[in-house]
C-alpha cells in the first residue's frame, strides 16, 4: 500500500471538517468531489468571479446524497474577512484554491489580481490562524520560477517573475512561510504545473489551454497556438493534484511549511498537444482529420520552457502521480466530449 492509499483508507475511517475556497471552481470542485466520496465533512466557498454552480451540481450527481449532505456551501468572497472567518469556523484543514488565474489576465488588471491573490490570501491566513486549523494548504504556481533557466524546476531555485501574477503567488509562499515562524500556522504550498481535466473552464479570453483547443476541434473553429508550437509545459492531470492536497494535509514532519512541485516531470510541447488531441478525437469527430491550427505571437509574460523535478514531493509527501498526460487525457476526454460539444 502506498502513501496515497493510506491516506484514503485513513481518510474513510476519520472524518475531518475541510474548508476549499474556489469550491465551485475547476481544482476545488474536484477537490470537494474527491473529500466528499472519503466522508469528510467539507465547507465551500466561492464568489462566482471564475467558479460555476454547475461544476457543483455535477459533484452533487456524483456522490451519495449521504455525502451530499456533508457538504455546506458559503456564497462569499475571499476579499472579505467576514466571509473567510465564517468558512474556517471548526475546520481542521484548509485547502485554498481561490484565485485570479491567468498570466495574461493580471498584465491586464494588475490591481484585481493582486486584490484577490494576495489581500484574498493573507485575508485566508487570518481566519486560519484565528480559527485554530491545522493545516493550510494553498495553491501555489509554477510561475514563481520565473526567469530561471534550469530545468527541470527545483523549488529552492527561482528566478525574476515575469508576470503581476506570478509576483502574487511568489507573496503567498513569503506570507505563509512568515505565518508558520510567527503564529506557529502550519503550511504547505503545492506549485502547480499547468493542471488539467474534467470541469476547466474552455471560454472566455483567459481559458486553460487544453479545453479551449478541444472546443475548438470539436466544433471545427480556429485555433490558435502562441509562437512557433515548440514551447513546452509539464501538463498535470487532476488527479495527480488531488492526491496532493490529501497527501500534503496528513503528512508529517519535515514535510510541513515547505513548497512542493506538483507534476509529471515531463515535458510537452504545444504542437504534441495539439497532435495527441487530434488523434483522440477523430474517430469521433471526422472533420478533426483536415483541422490545422493557425500560428500567432508569443505571448507577454509567458516562459518558453517548463518541467518540474518532483523528487522533493515523492520523497516527503510520498506524492506518485497516477495519470501521465495521455492517460489524463484519455480519462478526461470523456467529459469534454459530453459537455463541450455543440
Amino acid at each position: 500500500m502506498n502513501k496515497f492509499q493510506e491516506v484514503q483508507q485513513h481518510l474513510v475511517q476519520n472524518s475531518y471538517h475541510w474548508v476549499v475556497t474556489g469550491a465551485a471552481g475547476f481544482i476545488g470542485s474536484n477537490l470537494v468531489e474527491a473529500l466528499l466520496k472519503l466522508n469528510q465533512r467539507v465547507t465551500g466557498l466561492d464568489n462566482f468571479a471564475t467558479g460555476y454552480r454547475h461544476n457543483l451540481d455535477q459533484v452533487r450527481e456524483s456522490v451519495t446524497q449521504a455525502a451530499w449532505e456533508k457538504f455546506s456551501f458559503i456564497e462569499g468572497d475571499i476579499c472579505q474577512r467576514g466571509d473567510c472567518a465564517r468558512a474556517c469556523e471548526g475546520a481542521d484543514f484548509v485547502l485554498h484554491q481561490a484565485a485570479l488565474g491567468s498570466v495574461s489576465r493580471s498584465i491586464d488588471d494588475p490591481i484585481a489580481t493582486n486584490a484577490t491573490n494576495v489581500d484574498g490570501f493573507l485575508n485566508m491566513l487570518v481566519a486560519a490562524r484565528d480559527a485554530g486549523v491545522r493545516r493550510f494548504i494553498y495553491a501555489a504556481s509554477s510561475s514563481t520560477y520565473g526567469d530561471h533557466p534550469d530545468l527541470p524546476k527545483v523549488e529552492d531555485r527561482i528566478g525574476n517573475p515575469l508576470s503581476p501574477y506570478a509576483v502574487t503567488k511568489y507573496v503567498n509562499e513569503l506570507y505563509a512561510n512568515v505565518f508558520a515562524r510567527t503564529y506557529g500556522l502550519e503550511s504547505i504550498g503545492l506549485r502547480y504545473f499547468n493542471v488539467f481535466g474534467p470541469r476547466q473552464d474552455p471560454n472566455g479570453a483567459y481559458a486553460a489551454v487544453i479545453p479551449q483547443w478541444v472546443a475548438a476541434l470539436i466544433r471545427n473553429e480556429p485555433l490558435r497556438i502562441n509562437g512557433d508550437g515548440e514551447t513546452s509545459r509539464d501538463f498535470c492531470y487532476i488527479g495527480n493534484v488531488v492526491q496532493a492536497n490529501l497527501l500534503a494535509a496528513l503528512s508529517g514532519e519535515p514535510a510541513v511549511n515547505q513548497v512542493y512541485n506538483i507534476a509529471l516531470g515531463e515535458r510537452t510541447t504545444l504542437n504534441q498537444l495539439y497532435q495527441m488531441m487530434r488523434s483522440l478525437l477523430q474517430d469521433r469527430f471526422p472533420h478533426v482529420a483536415g483541422h490545422r491550427p493557425q500560428y500567432v505571437d508569443f505571448r507577454r509574460g509567458d516562459v518558453r520552457h517548463s518541467q518540474a523535478d518532483i523528487a522533493k514531493a515523492a520523497t516527503l509527501l510520498g506524492y506518485q502521480p497516477t495519470h501521465r498526460i495521455g492517460e489524463g487525457m484519455q480519462q478526461a476526454m470523456d467529459w469534454y466530449v459530453r459537455n463541450l460539444s455543440p
